[in-house]
């Protein structure tokens, strides 16, 4: 197995902080969301995605949530980078799981850029329907709400191979396929809003769960 690199300095500030930008970022994103959603008139979690939240008057609420959940998530990216070194074992841990998280922050900020059509009355206002056409900007809302939850499927599979204990490969490799069966296969439009919700809880919790492991192990100066 691969091995946290030793601190240069004690404590080791610098990789410390951004590693903790993880666990906040897995935190903010579901919080905040879930708030909103059972807050704002007119949202109903059964039938409104969580990222049609950015739509309506409050939807610069969801749309600095997506943005600084994804700036979170480079800067964690960036720490664990810096604070790990390949090994043997689990050489692609540190090489591409950077990366991965990293496309899942830029993903993120994307997200909050480019925001869905409304739709099924949401806002107030909207159709009541789906939209006939779907607008560019709502394309590239799925296309980068579909990369970001597919960065940290993937990333969840390959920090599996790194880790030292046995319950974190499992929680890996269930929270990846769990989030993986519910938002990737064609499931019927109904059930899409609470499925991908489910989701995002599960990969988000995985990625805070991650942060405080490696910032501990950072500290400790021991393998993940």
């Amino acid at each position: 197995m691969s091995t946290v690199a030793e601190p240069t300095t004690s404590p080791p500030t610098g990789a410390a902080l951004l590693l903790g930008c993880g666990a906040v970022a897995g935190v903010l994103f579901p919080v905040v969301s879930f708030t909103q959603a059972f807050t704002r008139t007119g949202f109903d979690l059964r039938r409104h995605a969580l990222s049609a939240l950015t739509l309506g008057d409050l939807g610069w609420l969801q749309t600095a949530n997506f943005a600084l959940t994804g700036l979170l998530a480079c800067a964690f990216a960036l720490g664990v980078r810096r604070a790990a070194r390949p090994g043997v074992a689990g050489a692609a841990a540190p090489l591409i799981g950077p990366i991965l998280i990293g496309a899942y922050g830029v993903a993120m900020v994307g997200g909050g850029i480019f925001t869905p059509d409304p739709a099924l009355g949401w806002p107030a206002g909207a159709p009541a329907g789906l939209p006939e056409r779907l607008s560019t900007g709502s394309i590239l809302h799925t296309i980068f709400g579909a990369t970001a939850f597919l960065s940290l499927i993937v990333a969840g599979l390959v920090f599996a191979r790194w880790f030292a204990s046995r319950g974190w490969v499992a929680y890996s490799v269930i929270s990846s396929l769990a989030t993986f069966v519910l938002t990737v296969p064609p499931w019927g439009e109904d059930s899409a809003s609470l499925r991908f919700a489910a989701g995002a809880v599960l990969i988000s919790a995985w990625l805070a769960a991650l942060s405080v492991r490696l910032g501990k192990r950072l500290v400790e100066g021991v393998a993940p």
